[in-house]
Formats: structure tokens, sequence, C-alpha cells
């Protein structure tokens, strides 16, 4: 749908999930190995979540600006306090928050996974009413009870940031060169 658009793979030390690619979903490595590049700064940010650590590295970041650079756009799926990080050390991006229509519906969603133990399925849900609070400094939420109308909404977002005058301003002065 949107040739330009990029997705970025982070880091984790949870076991992967059936039909998970490691480097496609994520990076899967060892918490020795996550503690390490922590002590050396390899990350931009991460954090603990439900008992595993997540991370996006400063050589991703570095290499998406270049790619935003040359035109290409990137999507991160990060948890709040990551999202908080990178908003305040990469200005100008654009960020959406995506909720469940409903927490029993984020409780089904959960369970039907089928590799969750009840103790971190409820410690999820306990959680996620306080990650809801931080919605007020997003650009954008998204509900996802139809994955088709969250996917339209989604790329409408990414359309009319692209169209915003403050993004286009290298065409306007094409533009105006002409």
């Amino acid at each position: 749908m949107c040739p330009n658009l990029l997705f970025s793979v982070s880091y984790t030390t949870r076991p992967r999930r059936p039909g998970e690619k490691d480097g496609k979903d994520y990076y899967f490595i060892s918490e020795e190995a996550f503690k390490d590049k922590v002590d050396r700064g390899e990350f931009a940010e991460w954090e603990e979540n439900y008992g595993y650590l997540y991370g996006t590295s400063s050589k991703t970041m570095k290499e998406l600006l270049h790619l935003l650079q040359k035109g290409f756009d990137i999507i991160l799926d990060l948890d709040w306090r990551g999202a908080k990080t990178l908003k305040k050390n990469y200005p100008g991006g654009v960020f959406v928050f995506i909720l469940p229509p409903s927490t029993r519906e984020l409780e089904r969603r959960l369970r039907g996974r089928g590799v969750e133990s009840k103790q971190n399925i409820d410690k999820r849900l306990a959680k996620a009413l306080d990650e809801i609070k931080e919605i007020i400094w997003y650009d954008y939420l998204i509900f996802n009870d139809h994955l088709e109308t969250a996917v339209d909404t989604l790329r409408s977002i990414y359309v009319a940031e692209k169209s915003k005058k403050e993004r286009l301003a290298y065409k306007i002065k094409e533009f105006l060169a002409l």
C-alpha cells in the first residue's frame, strides 16, 4: 500500500512465538546479550516490559534517519515509554496509539494467542489501564475494532502527515524555482 514505508525491527529477550522470524519480527537475543548492548550504550531506547527486554538500536536509528533523507518513512512498534524517549530525542516523528475496542476484547485477544500464562494476562490487563493514560501526548489514536478500518485509518494518518506543508517545504522551493 505504501511502498516507501518500512518497518523497524527491534530487539527482544522474549521467546519467539509460532510463526515469528528472527530479523523480521524482532531480533531475538538472550538477556545477557541485551544487557551487554545496554552497557555499551547501543540502544536509542529500551524498556523492560512484562519481564522481557525490548529495544531499538542506535545503529538502526542512524540507518533509519539516513533512509528518511532518501524519502522513506519508518514505522516503529514501541511501548509508550520507548515512544516517549524517541519523541524527546528524535523530534518530528508522528506517534499513533493503537487501542483494542475494549478491555474485554484485549483479554480475549491475549487469551487467544495461547502463549501467555493466566498470571501474565492478568498483569497485562492491569497494566493496560495505566498505559492508556499515556494517550494524552500521542498525536493520533486508533481503535482496532475492525482490522481493515484500523489499517485504513493508519493509512489516512500517513497520507495526511505526508501532505503537511512543513514536510513539503522542499517541493514548494522546487515549484517556486521553476
